[in-house]
């Protein structure tokens, strides 16, 4: 038996066809205008950059403590989980945190991306003339934030999760960080990391307080010297722990 199809209705002879109903368009929200802009990514870098930039201050105090001993150090590893207790269970405060440095890091390096991208769209010609050579700081920028991701990659595997650490011992931050820095490849990694962070605080510092309007001609200088004087603090103070274990001051 062969099979029928029903022929398509037509319009009655004179009566207007009825065009079907669009889907109501709504007005893009604040948050999704912000993101859109250049102002408003740049403005999402800057604040994410700060967020990070808390947090090396706070791990820095609390690493230098290796130079008391191993006992105090561990002690302070300790803390750490256990910290909001006994509200917080076991864990929980370091979790939050763990949570909110990811969602800083993957917004950080998704709108300096997006950033460089329309920075390179903006001019796709070469400049006739050249511009003033900007700063080295400035020009590695890119490549010290990639350096800067991978390495948290491997500070993860290293001293979290244990991966890479031959001679790691759960529980025993201190062991397994001088166990890290006895290591020439460790030391390496972690050296390079700090110097690549150093360039790319230095100008994100600085950026960060453009953007956000803190920056004047009156406070320049100061400013300035307070972005050096951080940068320099922080390279140094996270270099001095493989330091400390190369030569023996911490073993």
């Amino acid at each position: 038996m062969a099979l029928t199809t029903k022929p398509e209705s037509k319009p009655a002879a004179g009566r207007p066809v009825r065009e079907p109903a669009r889907p109501r368009a709504y007005p893009p929200s604040l948050l999704a205008l912000l993101w859109r802009s250049t102002v408003g990514k740049k403005t999402v870098l800057a604040v994410t950059g700060l967020i990070m930039l808390a947090y090396l201050v706070a791990h820095l105090v609390g690493n230098l403590k290796i130079f008391y001993g191993a006992e105090e150090f561990n002690d302070y590893g300790h803390w750490l989980r256990t910290l909001g207790g006994p509200v917080l269970h076991y864990e929980w405060a370091l979790w939050m945190i763990r949570v909110v440095l990811v969602v800083a890091v993957v917004l950080h390096g998704v709108t300096a991306y997006q950033l460089s991208r329309r920075d390179i769209a903006a001019r796709p010609v070469a400049y006739v003339h050249k511009r003033r050579r900007a700063s080295y700081a400035t020009r590695t920028m890119r490549w010290g934030g990639v350096i800067l991701g991978l390495f948290i990659v491997w500070h993860i595997l290293d001293l979290t999760t244990l991966t890479v650490n031959e001679n790691a011992q759960t529980g025993r931050p201190y062991e397994n960080t001088v166990a890290t820095f006895s290591t020439w490849y460790g030391n390496v990694v972690y050296i390079t990391a700090m110097l690549a962070l150093g360039l790319h605080l230095r100008h994100g510092f600085w950026s960060a307080v453009q953007t956000l309007g803190v920056a004047s001609p009156a406070r320049e200088r100061a400013l300035k010297a307070v972005t050096n004087t951080l940068a320099l603090v922080l390279t140094c103070g996270f270099i001095s722990l493989p330091v400390a274990v190369m030569t023996g001051v911490v073993n």
